[in-house]
């Protein structure tokens, strides 16, 4: 069975104890790119191009390093066991950054701060889920 963490139709928040209100880039810290750098210029520069599978694999694919050749085969042993979607996301719970899924399960990036943000929230017919707390209550 090949497990998912795309979303259809659906509105991923912010987390509630999220320490930005607003979308900030992520920084860079040092001269490796962490999982926030790499998910933040995948999504927010191709809009509604790769579904949250193809950010949280293509993300591990750079991470490990894997050539093209073994990337249809690590992409299935990676969803054989499931994986955290993009409300466990840094996108999500530290850097103000709301996850919009279409029909198709594309994702886009919308700041916390921002119009688009506010009407998807405001959007009763799009189900809502919040992103992942950072620390339990």
């Amino acid at each position: 069975m090949e497990h998912t963490t795309n979303y259809f139709n659906a509105f991923i928040e912010i987390s509630e104890d999220s320490p930005r209100q607003a979308g900030e880039i992520p920084p860079l810290k040092g001269d490796k790119k962490s999982i926030a750098n790499l998910q933040f210029e995948m999504v927010y520069d191709h809009p509604f191009k790769y579904t949250s599978d193809d950010v949280i694999f293509g993300v591990h694919a750079i991470r490990k390093e894997f050539s093209g050749g073994e990337l249809e085969e690590e992409r299935q042993i990676f969803f054989s066991k499931g994986q955290p979607c993009f409300r466990a996301s840094p996108l999500t719970k530290q850097y103000g950054w709301g996850v919009y899924s279409n029909a198709e399960g594309k994702i886009a990036l919308f700041a916390a701060d921002s119009e688009e943000y506010r009407q998807y929230v405001a959007n009763d017919s799009i189900p809502k889920v919040k992103a992942m707390r950072n620390k339990r209550p």
